[in-house]
């Protein structure tokens, strides 16, 4: 299975000190910097876009932005994240009616894809076309569109179906997750972890990202100690 990746949500960060907040993740242990860009299409709220994004990556050299696009005609804004620095493209399933010709592009611009599912679809949405495609799987666990939301129990199964059929993709799951309601996701196989408020939140955010972490590891060893024969 991929090995843990813990990805802070800007969107729960002080917007006016985002270079500083996303450098204050790294140093606490954080490999990804989640980046929610929304349109006011797709979902109603709008965040950032490609110029912030171009800000950050030039504020925190060697930032691996996932970038998660929120966005009606995600085809529209490859070029522009590339340009930002985007390190991965996740659009929606939900938003387009090609995915594998957009998982193409994505990939012409030497980015990562990665394929997104929000709560009321089901994960068998993504075909095996697509999964094998994509490099990340990203199942919701809340409705997409703003940070606090409480976490959804019922898409964890969902996670469980796309860990048995894409073994060694990475799969991460987004909303309401943090050191209360890891344990569920990390047990059906999710190994990239997004968190917002918990970790943002935090006094010390880098000992929630080391337990998040841990659940992850801890889940992962256990399965493999299930799986082997007796």
């Amino acid at each position: 299975m991929p090995r843990a990746i813990i990805s802070p949500s800007v969107l729960a960060s002080d917007f006016g000190q985002l270079t500083a907040e996303c450098k204050r993740m790294i140093k606490g242990g954080a490999e990804w910097l989640h980046m929610d860009v929304m349109d006011g299409h797709f979902v109603p709220n709008i965040t950032m876009g490609a110029p912030v994004l171009s800000c950050v990556h030039k504020g925190v050299p060697g930032i691996f932005m996932d970038c998660h696009m929120m966005v009606a005609q995600p085809e529209k804004w490859v070029n522009d994240i590339a340009d930002a620095g985007g390190s991965l493209y996740c659009f929606h399933l939900e938003a387009t009616s090609d995915p594998l010709s957009l998982i193409k592009a994505i990939h012409d611009r030497n980015m990562k894809a990665g394929v997104a599912i929000s709560p009321d679809t089901p994960s068998t949405a993504i075909t095996d076309a697509v999964g094998e495609a994509a490099d990340m799987l990203l199942v919701m666990t809340v409705y997409p569109g703003r940070g606090g939301q409480k976490f959804l129990d019922r898409c964890v199964p969902k996670v469980a179906e796309l860990r048995k059929r894409f073994p060694n993709k990475d799969i991460e799951v987004d909303g309401g997750v943090g050191p209360k309601t890891i344990a569920p996701c990390a047990e059906a196989g999710s190994n990239v972890i997004v968190a917002g408020t918990a970790i943002f939140g935090a006094e010390k955010p880098e000992e929630v990202i080391a337990t998040l972490k841990s659940a992850v590891n801890t889940a992962q060893a256990r399965i493999a100690r299930e799986s082997q024969p007796q």
